[in-house]
């Protein structure tokens, strides 16, 4: 019976340890490793040197140029989150409420561009962009809505609308999934006993999705603020943010630890932001399942 109890003891950990071994090789080692590179000196001519000093970290905190990096970052991400919860809850809502085949098909239409490579949908932004003679001043300008075309290349802007396209399907989805809890019954019962439709989405909906908008804007932000790709096409080096600056700290000026203190300290906040809307989400949906 001990000999037993000791097999079934140890199964769990023979059972993860693979697994358990793989995470520890291929992420704490490395994450370890940056944090201990951020610590380390740099010359132009000595190169590396493994001594532990806080030099990066002194230059990340006095320098403006850092703290502009980092607020773009912050501010891009914020803009992507808030209009990806503005376009994506309504869509998810509209896209439960459809009958199949349409539902099966729109949802398709929503989670196809998950399957082309973010870089390819970034070039494509790029295109449609094209400076003052691309297909959307064009468009806008034929509408009547702008007299003058608009600069998209190398701006925020253009940045946040190509990030908003790409990770709508992560807002879509987790909200959708929130509604599969909702009964539509209680819509029904609802508008029967004479509540508007601006009162029920208010009152019944509102509330029982917002968990799922909060989940998506979790993963919404954090995918925003580690972008590389579409940042780095339609920003340009003109216009850096956290991670293109990481990179062009570690391959182009080959200042290695000053590039992994810029990772480390996004790693870092984005670590403290998502704990906290964690627990947000947390204690909404103890609210509303309670």
């Amino acid at each position: 019976m001990t000999a037993v109890a000791v097999s079934r003891g140890w199964t769990p950990w023979l059972l993860a340890g693979p697994a358990l071994l793989l995470f520890v090789g291929i992420v704490l080692v490395p994450l370890a490793m940056t944090v201990l590179l951020s610590f380390h000196d740099w010359g132009q001519y000595k190169g590396i040197e493994p001594v532990l000093i806080l030099k990066n970290w002194r230059e990340i905190i006095d320098d403006s140029y850092f703290h502009e990096m980092f607020a773009r970052t912050l501010r891009i991400s914020v803009l992507v989150t808030l209009i990806a919860a503005l376009l994506g809850a309504p869509e998810a809502y509209i896209l439960n409420r459809m009958k199949n085949p349409w539902k099966g098909i729109f949802l398709l239409v929503i989670l196809g561009p998950l399957l082309i490579s973010v870089v390819a949908r970034t070039l494509g932004w790029a295109l449609l962009f094209g400076g003052e003679t691309g297909v959307v001043n064009k468009a806008l300008l034929e509408l009547g809505v702008i007299e003058a075309p608009l600069p998209f290349m190398f701006t925020e802007t253009g940045i946040v609308v190509a990030l908003s396209h790409v990770l709508m399907p992560f807002m879509v989805l987790s909200v959708w999934a929130a509604l599969q809890r909702l009964d539509p019954q209680v819509e029904n019962a609802a508008t029967a006993l004479g509540a508007s439709h601006f009162t029920v989405l208010r009152r019944i909906v509102l509330p029982q999705v917002m968990p799922g908008v909060l989940s998506g804007g979790i993963i919404v932000f954090a995918l925003a603020a580690s972008a590389f790709a579409t940042p780095a096409i339609i920003g340009g080096r003109r216009l850096k943010v956290a991670a293109t600056l990481a990179y062009d700290e570690f391959l182009n000026t080959l200042n290695w630890p000053l590039g992994a203190a810029v990772a480390v300290l996004l790693l870092v906040a984005l670590i403290v932001i998502i704990v906290g809307c964690n627990r947000l989400v947390e204690r909404r949906y103890a609210q509303v399942f309670q």
